[in-house]
């Protein structure tokens, strides 16, 4: 701007500024006060960030080196904590080992059961609308009340799944979540049941919305069938959808904890005692919350290596429109 003044005033002329120097000096002015109103608007979410959520992660790396239960000061312990739950505590290793065997399990059901649902509710039929609201509506519901809903149709002597089967003939109907063989599996599948029409089913139903309409009439005139339009069209231009989808799905899985609580407590026999279970019950059950916080360190660790894995191995397989 000092540059375009000095050419409109040269040395030697008027010292008034001309009209256009005027008319970049109030820009500047107003693009300064427009940007300083806006820091204002964000203040509040900005101290929220920094007080409710900056201020306890900190706090909570702290006391992961210490011995804190509450009541009394934190006592400084170093690295003990760590060296407990990966040496001494009996449930630390079984429940990370539960925790992957749940993820691998619902991650990709999960991924394939919304893409195949996204794909039917974008075919251009009447009343789709009504089926999107419909396959969307369980994600609404409260994931205890789901929870609550699950338990009492998987009951084994009274739910109606089993009296269902039993009709059908099957004499010996699974126990379901009442017994350590199945609880897990049954607690993936209500899982599963509860992610696949929600926002997982939306993001992909975007991405195919997304998708250039030339390039499958493209493939009509070559005479690909729906099969190969699919692998060959659809899922290159979905990839960065699927990576999208998969990175949040993992990091939900890695911290399954709601359904476990409400359905089975972790039981039976520590049949779903997942490791966000483990730090619940570390943290607020037995209030040793210096462990506990040790314990969320490590599943944070988990998470971000997860998260960087998939980010690199993207590289090979997510295919970028014009990339």
């Amino acid at each position: 701007m000092a540059v375009a003044q000095n050419r409109l005033n040269p040395p030697g002329g008027s010292t008034k500024p001309s009209l256009l120097g005027r008319l970049l000096g109030t820009h500047t002015r107003f693009q300064t006060h427009r940007a300083l109103w806006g820091y204002v608007f964000a203040l509040p979410w900005i101290l929220g960030l920094i007080i409710f959520w900056g201020g306890p992660i900190l706090a909570s790396f702290y006391f992961s080196f210490t011995n804190y239960e509450i009541i009394g000061s934190p006592k400084w312990l170093g690295l003990a904590n760590y060296t407990r739950a990966f040496t001494q505590d009996d449930l630390f290793w079984p429940s990370l080992w539960r925790t992957f065997k749940f993820t691998f399990l619902y991650a990709p059901a999960t991924i394939v059961g919304s893409i195949l649902l996204a794909s039917l509710l974008n075919q251009k039929l009447k009343g789709t609308n009504i089926y999107r609201t419909i396959f969307f509506m369980p994600h609404l519901i409260p994931a205890v009340a789901l929870a609550v809903v699950w338990v009492f149709l998987l009951q084994p002597k009274l739910g109606p799944v089993n009296a269902i089967l039993r009709d059908l003939g099957v004499e010996n109907p699974p126990a379901w979540l009442a017994a350590r063989s199945s609880a897990l599996y049954s607690l993936t599948m209500i899982s599963i049941w509860a992610a696949v029409g929600g926002n997982t089913m939306l993001i992909f139903l975007a991405g195919l919305q997304g998708v250039p309409q030339e390039l499958y009439e493209a493939a009509d005139i070559d005479g690909a069938s729906s099969a190969r339009k699919f692998w060959h069209v659809t899922l290159p231009l979905l990839s960065p959808t699927v990576f999208l989808n998969m990175v949040l799905i993992i990091i939900a899985s890695l911290k399954v904890f709601n359904t476990a609580w409400v359905a089975t407590k972790g039981g039976p026999s520590y049949a779903t005692w997942f490791f966000a279970l483990h730090i619940y019950n570390e943290a607020f059950a037995y209030f040793r919350l210096g462990y506990g916080s040790a314990l969320a360190w490590v599943l944070a660790l988990i998470l971000i290596i997860f998260t960087w894995i998939q980010v690199v191995y993207s590289r090979r397989w997510v295919h970028y429109e014009g990339g």
